[in-house]
């Protein structure tokens, strides 16, 4: 079966667990449960999933730049040269994603590492090889971040972040975390082992009991720390071919009005605030929208500007969409990349 096409069990599986995922000992039993399957079935099921490509992974997505320092960047490179140069891209474990997209910096990567100087040194070095200084784009606002990639046809209306990215919240988060999170974190990146008792397997790993993991996951969970958790998906393999970043060009002083408004849209499925890279760079706000074709994603866009347009009377055009080309590397964030994994025994 192809992973566009699940039963509707596996669409269930796929959809209704990406967030709120059971904090308990036996997790895939309680889904079992729900769906009137075994808990044997539900990890068969997950695993042919993944297999297929349907499902990056069961487990964290955390909030940027809390465990890690991480920007979106871009260098434009000849034709000739980009395979070679997104090769030696992904070769770093920092680099958690890389596209091409039509636009002049037709390279679109986004790096995560431990401190600030990792990155500038990664950027440095991946200026050189590609020949072009990168655009280097931090995350300054998320309006709307990786709360799940809903996969009905009529995309539910969901919750919006306001504000929820402000430095000064990101610091208090950075303050409250222990070096357990971090290993934790760490421990996490391929996701849960699909198991019966998952999280006693993560304990084993790190050196603590079943309930440890569990409530410094819930602690996580309850600070904010971690976005969700839950089934982590991947669009292209599940229809969802074409994907356009939205970049807006948006006065400065309204642009904190405007990325709210944006969030609340359901064909919005990411929604933040970057800085503006005069002369090369004019955009301020980034989006994504995708679809299951080009036209699908256009008639979205446009029909997103024509609201922002008449709502906040921005000039026209006020966005570009930059889609995708081609997808040289998607993986979740690798917390371990640079850090030794720690263990949890210490605070448990």
């Amino acid at each position: 079966m192809h992973p566009a096409d699940p039963t509707d069990l596996e669409f269930r599986l796929l959809n209704d667990w990406q967030r709120d995922f059971p904090l308990i000992p036996r997790p895939f039993a309680r889904l079992g449960a729900t769906l009137g399957i075994a808990e044997d079935e539900v990890l068969e099921r997950l695993r042919r999933l993944r297999a297929q490509g349907a499902v990056s992974r069961v487990g964290a997505v955390f909030r940027p730049r809390t465990l890690s320092w991480s920007t979106l960047a871009a260098v434009a490179v000849d034709e000739s040269r980009l395979e070679a140069v997104a090769a030696a891209i992904n070769a770093y474990p920092e680099v958690n994603h890389n596209y091409e997209r039509e636009h002049h910096y037709n390279l679109w990567f986004v790096l995560a590492a431990p401190s600030q100087g990792r990155v500038e040194r990664i950027l440095a070095e991946i200026g050189e090889l590609a020949g072009c200084a990168p655009l280097d784009l931090p995350m300054l606002e998320d309006f709307h971040i990786d709360l799940g990639f809903d996969l009905t046809d009529d995309r539910r209306a969901r919750g919006h972040l306001d504000g929820a990215g402000a430095p000064a919240t990101i610091e208090r988060l950075r303050a409250s975390l222990e070096p357990a999170d971090r290993a934790l974190a760490a421990a996490l990146d391929d996701g849960l082992d699909l198991v019966p008792r998952p999280y006693a397997a993560l304990g084993e790993r790190l050196g603590c009991a079943e309930q440890a993991v569990l409530a410094r996951l819930d602690r996580l969970l309850a600070l904010g720390v971690m976005r969700r958790f839950g089934v982590v998906v991947r669009h292209r393999e599940l229809g969802y071919t074409a994907n356009a970043m939205v970049v807006w060009d948006i006065a400065d002083a309204r642009v904190g009005d405007v990325g709210q408004r944006l969030a609340r849209e359901p064909a919005v499925t990411l929604c933040y605030r970057r800085p503006r890279r005069e002369p090369v760079w004019r955009y301020n706000l980034f989006s994504m929208v995708h679809g299951r074709d080009r036209a699908a994603v256009l008639a979205e866009v446009a029909r997103l500007e024509a609201g922002l347009r008449a709502e906040f009377d921005l000039p026209d055009p006020a966005c570009q969409p930059l889609f995708s080309r081609r997808r040289f590397k998607q993986c979740g964030t690798r917390h371990g990349a640079g850090r030794a994994v720690e263990t949890l025994a210490r605070a448990a």
